[in-house]
């Protein structure tokens, strides 16, 4: 098991990441937190990031311009061979529909509905990639 040393938050809702950080530190997290509001911002830094550092993004479905689905199918081919970041959904949605989608996509590896918790967050570093 390799241990999460960063953590990437991709969401359009500022509240949701000011409190999705709030209960990562809470949960003893103590690597960097990156938020990117847009996930056109999240993928410039996908790109240009050499990936590295062990990281789990949590990345959110309704955003406007590229969703989340739309930012996971174009980070595909960057997270291709790349056993150091683990891509998990972060959504209000607990839809089946999308809970499908998401299982569909093989560069999705966990789908988890907000908001995060301290216990969920603790699951996923103990977890580790």
């Amino acid at each position: 098991m390799t241990p999460i040393e960063r953590i990437i938050l991709v969401d359009d809702n500022e509240a949701d990441n000011v409190y999705h950080e709030i209960m990562i530190r809470k949960a003893g997290f103590t690597g960097q937190v990156l938020v990117f509001e847009t996930g056109v911002l999240a993928l410039d830094f996908l790109r240009s990031d050499p990936l590295t550092t062990p990281s789990c993004i949590f990345l959110d479905i309704n955003m406007p311009m590229l969703d989340g689905f739309e930012v996971a199918e174009e980070a595909t081919p960057l997270l291709a061979g790349k056993p150091t970041v683990l891509l998990m959904m972060l959504t209000s949605s607990d839809s089946p529909a999308d809970r499908a989608r998401a299982a569909a996509l093989p560069v999705i590896q966990g789908y988890q509905t907000k908001p995060l918790t301290v216990a969920s967050v603790r699951e996923i570093l103990e977890r580790g990639l």
